[in-house]
């Protein structure tokens, strides 16, 4: 019982947050939008609970996350929907891209072995930020195409080579998060703003791309 207690996903504080920024999202964004947001959701549900017990025993489960994780990760997203009526569906469906990537490597990538430090191209402890591993970096690229197999199915007229846009916009937004997570690992930042970026940086190129 209690290690079924522990696959929380989400606080209470968190699950509000999250219940709120879904009714903003389906209000200024339509069914589409929330259709995409619910598909990263049980994504990231699924993907958090795969290996539950190796890596709890690595230290590196995350039970239980607060508003602070979902502000992060659904801020931007969240800004995006409510700006698409002048802005387009590019920049939303980047940022969830983005923040799916991102969630698949973290999750999946710790699975696939010892990591590589960007900064020094070194072997890492498992779970460093900064640190990526090669299935981290397929897993990544495959969330992102969730994304954009998803957006396929639910946005008239949108092309297969936006698909695989969408999947390396993915790709980006992760390797961004990474790429910064190399400073918070040098005490520059939180897991907050670097989530942040991550959503940022898939927003920018889905405005610039899609």
């Amino acid at each position: 019982m209690a290690n079924k207690a522990n696959i929380a996903l989400l606080d209470w504080a968190g699950l509000a947050l999250a219940l709120a920024m879904g009714m903003v999202v389906a209000a200024f964004g339509g069914a589409e939008f929330v259709a995409l947001l619910l598909i990263f959701l049980s994504a990231s549900v699924v993907v958090t609970k795969y290996g539950y017990e190796k890596k709890r025993e690595m230290g590196l489960y995350e039970h239980e996350r607060s508003w602070e994780n979902v502000l992060a990760n659904g801020l931007i997203p969240t800004l995006c929907a409510v700006a698409s009526p002048h802005i387009g569906w590019g920049p939303y469906v980047g940022s969830l891209a983005a923040i799916t990537a991102d969630k698949f490597a973290s999750e999946m990538g710790v699975l696939g072995g010892e990591p590589t430090y960007l900064l020094t191209l070194k072997k890492a402890k498992r779970g460093t930020n900064g640190a990526v591993t090669p299935f981290g970096l397929l897993m990544s690229f495959d969330g992102g195409l969730l994304i954009g197999l998803s957006a396929f199915a639910l946005f008239p007229g949108l092309d297969l080579w936006k698909v695989v846009a969408i999947g390396i916009i993915g790709f980006g937004g992760s390797m961004a998060d990474s790429m910064v997570g190399v400073m918070e690992e040098r005490g520059i930042g939180s897991k907050a703003t670097t989530n942040a970026i991550c959503s940022l940086f898939g927003a920018a190129a889905g405005m610039a791309f899609l």
